[in-house]
This record gives C-alpha cells, sequence and structure tokens, in this order.
C-alpha cells in the first residue's frame, strides 16, 4: 500500500507513465480487497466447504476472470485471508513488546502478557475472520499450514520468555511451558472470536492474561 501510494504521487504531478502506473496499482488494490472482503462474508456465511465461487464474484462485483488472475480459486483467497490476520496478530503482538520495552519494561513474563493481550485483541477486533480459521475448516493443507504457524509462534514465545538468554539453546521445561502458554492463548482466541460483546470480550483478556501470569511465574 506504501508503495501505490507513493507511486500516485509522484505521477500526480506530471500525467506521466509513473502516474499511470499507480493508478493501475491502485486498481489492482482495490480489486483484491473487495474480493477479499466478499470471500471471507461468503466463507463465514456457508463454511469454507459449501462457499461457491460464483456468489464471492456476485458480492464483490469483481470477475471471475479477475478471481482467478489475482487469487487462483477459492483455496488462494483462504490462505490470502489466513496471512492477513495472522499478519495482523503478529505485527500488534510485536508492537506492544516493543512499546513495553520501550517504557522501561524488562521482565520477560510481562513483555510476553502484553504480546499476548494485543494479539487476542486482535482475535475480537477481527472476529469474524478469526472464527473462520479458529474453526479448522479449510482447503487441502490448510491444517498443516496452522501446524507450522503454531510451531512458529511457539519458537517466537519460548525466545521471549527466557529474556536475554533467548537466543540459547532452550531446554525440555522451557519449551514445554511456551507450548502450555501459546496454546492457552490460541483456545482463548476461541472464545473472545465468539464474546457476545466487547464488554465480554475485554474481560475475557484480562482473565487469561491474569492466567498466563500465574502460569508463566
Amino acid at each position: 500500500m506504501r508503495t501505490s501510494k507513493t507511486r500516485l504521487a509522484s505521477g500526480a504531478g506530471d500525467g506521466g507513465a509513473e502516474g499511470s502506473g499507480g493508478r493501475q496499482w491502485a486498481r489492482a488494490d482495490a480489486t483484491r480487497h473487495a474480493l477479499l472482503t466478499a470471500a471471507l462474508q461468503v466463507f463465514a456465511d456457508r463454511g469454507y466447504a459449501d462457499a461457491g465461487i460464483a456468489e464471492i464474484v456476485e458480492r464483490s462485483g469483481i470477475s471471475v476472470g479477475s478471481l482467478y488472475h489475482h487469487y487462483g480459486g477459492k483455496a488462494g483467497l483462504y490462505v490470502a485471508l489466513w496471512e492477513d490476520l495472522t499478519a495482523e496478530q503478529e505485527a500488534s503482538a510485536a508492537q506492544a513488546v516493543s512499546a513495553a520495552r520501550k517504557d522501561g519494561e524488562s521482565d520477560p513474563i510481562a513483555l510476553f502478557t502484553a504480546g499476548a493481550r494485543a494479539y487476542l485483541r486482535v482475535c475480537w477486533e477481527r472476529r469474524e475472520a478469526a472464527r473462520l480459521f479458529l474453526a479448522g475448516e479449510g482447503p487441502s493443507g490448510s491444517s498443516l499450514m496452522r501446524r507450522s504457524r503454531a510451531q512458529h509462534w511457539i519458537a517466537q514465545n519460548t525466545k521471549l520468555l527466557r529474556g536475554p538468554s533467548g537466543d540459547e539453546p532452550a531446554g525440555r521445561p522451557e519449551q514445554v511451558l511456551s507450548l502450555v502458554l501459546t496454546t492457552v492463548i490460541g483456545e482463548a482466541g476461541r472464545e473472545i472470536a465468539t464474546a457476545e460483546n466487547e464488554t465480554e470480550a475485554a474481560e475475557i483478556i484480562d482473565e487469561v492474561c491474569r492466567i498466563l501470569i500465574r502460569l508463566a511465574r
């Protein structure tokens, strides 16, 4: 998105080829956004297995040819939505940890909890997408994709919880603790995504963070 804005700005003054390229980039970005928005709606309404390309195309107002050009089909849309959500969760958690460090926090458990809170907040803010992926339904290979992602999160959490010694190999107790805490966060995300309202979601997040601190210590 930053690239498209730069191109549009640089070409706006002279109307040259760079401006034309920026407009094409922006149109492609708008097309992808419309397709992903429609796909999420249809997946949420029908479930992945029963979702149809025709309905996604109808809701998006984009041609079926463009859908296949950008995503290759229904599975590609699912993967793109999943990658978008997980990237936002990871970025939000990383930003929270970084902000806590800048404020002078050095306790690994406090930093871990700050990241977990931010991650869980995204589960509420993006609850429609979170519900879709937490349900476990998806195209062939999606379970492996989620398992690989979980392993990545466990490794990151293990490193964070170990503090200054995070670059050294972790022992079995530390690995198991990280596995348990990451699993708690994942299950909590499911509850938060299905909460009745924001107040309930916030209460669950607060309680989960208290539990994480007790378990980690």
